[in-house]
């Protein structure tokens, strides 16, 4: 398979090193060349340095026929465009947007940009945690999960406590 990742953060450096382990095509995009400190020296993959939202520096990292695009950069701007130009100009198979606003992870999902929202992933882990339902949209919202109760909500009912929430749950 091959895997494009914009991003070599901490996420966007242990996704590569993973996939790469994998034995996947990995291509890791950055702005920053010691962003890329982060890798293994075992990487097998292609570290390109460049602005992950520019079509050029995409076609170059081979997007166009990629398998998985991922955007794990720290900037939910940069992530929608670059994930946009993935599948829409560019046609990569599958495309997943990290963006931290749970609010408009769901908005771009129902765009049709499948988004990872951390913010989520964190408050339904610290619930699964304490044996609490969750409330949150999944980790990854997609268009088909925007909108269904724990798929693409954005929280608890307006005004209710933890405790009297998981209570009035735990009755229906």
């Amino acid at each position: 398979m091959k895997i494009v990742i914009v991003g070599c953060g901490r996420v966007g450096a242990l996704m590569a090193e993973t996939f790469d382990v994998l034995g996947h095509e990995v291509i890791v995009i950055d702005r920053v060349t010691s962003a890329f400190d982060r890798l293994p020296a075992s990487f097998g993959g292609t570290a390109i340095r460049g602005d992950g939202t520019d079509e050029d520096v995409l076609r170059r990292a081979g997007a166009q026929d990629a398998d998985l695009f991922l955007t794990l950069t720290e900037g939910d701007n940069r992530n929608v465009m670059a994930a946009q130009l993935a599948q829409e100009s560019l046609g990569a198979r599958t495309v997943i947007a990290k963006v931290n606003d749970p609010v408009r992870a769901a908005a771009y999902a129902e765009l049709g940009i499948p988004t990872l929202c951390r913010t989520n992933l964190m408050a339904n882990a610290v619930h699964g945690y304490l044996g609490l339902p969750t409330f949150y949209p999944p980790g990854i919202i997609s268009p088909a999960t925007v909108g269904r109760r724990g798929e693409g909500t954005s929280g608890p009912p307006a005004g209710a406590s933890l405790g009297s929430t998981a209570a009035r749950l735990e009755e229906d």
